[in-house]
């Protein structure tokens, strides 16, 4: 029996089976067998012939935003609309057949919009170059899911679940479990919270699963056997993304309305484009970015070519964005704007930067 029968076979039992006090223990080893297979399915061992082409587009810019959906729902219009670059666009599916860069200018920053070929059910399995899409998705600081705003709910809950198969988890945060595997010793289990999903038990068979028989567990908020499973895989990734939902114009106000109110949920339409100018200004508040100018002694600030940092960066990154040796003789900085208590504030290297700040640094 293959892996993909093996975990369709999972999955079937899963399904059938009933969620109660006396099958929690069955279901989470069920449960972290499926993940354990899925890994091996994205991660096949041993040579299995020659590589297959990738869409190897090299990384650019200040940040990287992929664009994923269902063949023919606007990918590529978006692409053309908000970048200079051009690709081809058809009303049918599978126009775009490898990955399209283009690049973003908001704010000041390059950001890098890729844009994929269009997914199809089972992609995690390898389907259609499923593959490939989710990987290059997988390098993203940011996933925008294209959806037709004509074609009901279903759509969105398919791509949630390819990507949840590959380890993609959209809008979580990591799972706050401290977990080391040690040489012996055993099992030490804790927890600072009261555990409602698991137990001892059910975390030594989950364990066991993976033949992990000495480690140390420390949980500290209540977590299911799924956030478990994840903290153990350690390969899974957690980012932000944006739900797009095109071709507004073809349908009603009152359901426009339903979408938009909607978390993480914006609605627009390329070909009238409509409302794309406050979708740059969501992605530009998911990717947190924040732009800094910089000053020299005695002169104006520099407002023409802004410093592109990450929300929360202190002095001491603004320092290297400049050079990397200014570090090395640094004395203190004068920061004017939102993060100063007083314009101009004397700050050290640990001081958090806000947009549209103005830095000005003073050496030895």
């Amino acid at each position: 029996m293959g892996i993909l029968e093996k975990i369709s076979e999972i999955e079937r039992e899963i399904s059938r089976t009933q969620k109660n006090k006396a099958t929690e223990y069955h279901l989470g080893l069920l449960k972290a067998k499926l993940a354990k297979y899925r890994s091996q399915l994205l991660e096949p061992t041993g040579k299995s012939g020659s590589k297959g082409e990738g869409f190897d587009v090299m990384k650019s810019g200040d940040a990287r935003v992929s664009l994923i959906g269902f063949p023919s729902v606007g990918k590529s219009t978006l692409l053309n609309t908000v970048t200079e670059t051009k690709s081809e666009t058809a009303s049918y599916e599978f126009t775009t057949l490898t990955c399209i860069p283009g690049v973003i200018n908001y704010n000041g920053a390059n950001i890098q919009l890729l844009d994929l070929p269009g997914i199809i059910e089972g992609a995690s399995q390898g389907k259609g170059r499923g593959r490939q899409v989710i990987a290059v998705a997988r390098t993203a600081d940011l996933v925008l899911m294209m959806l037709d705003a004509s074609k009901g709910e279903n759509q969105r809950i398919s791509l949630e679940k390819e990507l949840e198969t590959v380890g993609i988890r959209l809008n979580k945060r990591k799972p706050n479990i401290y977990f080391k595997i040690k040489k012996g010793g055993g099992l030490s289990f804790n927890s600072t919270v009261t555990l409602t999903h698991l137990n001892e038990k059910l975390v030594q068979l989950i364990l066991h699963e993976y033949k992990i028989f000495n480690c140390e567990v420390l949980f500290r908020e209540d977590s299911t056997a799924d956030d478990f499973i994840d903290v153990i895989n350690a390969n899974r990734i957690y980012m932000s993304c944006l739900y797009v939902y095109n071709k507004i114009d073809q349908i009603s106000i009152e359901e426009v309305d339903r979408i938009a109110r909607k978390p993480d949920s914006i609605v627009v339409s390329c070909n009238m484009k409509l409302n794309l100018d406050y979708l740059l200004e969501k992605i530009w508040e998911y990717l947190a970015l924040v732009r800094v100018y910089t000053k020299k002694r005695g002169e104006r600030p520099d407002f023409v070519d802004g410093l592109i940092m990450r929300r929360g960066s202190t002095v001491e990154h603004v320092c290297h964005a400049i050079h990397r040796t200014i570090i090395e003789c640094f004395k203190y900085a004068l920061v004017w704007g939102v993060s100063a208590k007083y314009s101009p504030q004397r700050v050290g290297l640990s001081h958090v930067v806000q947009h549209d700040d103005v830095v000005q640094v003073i050496t030895k």
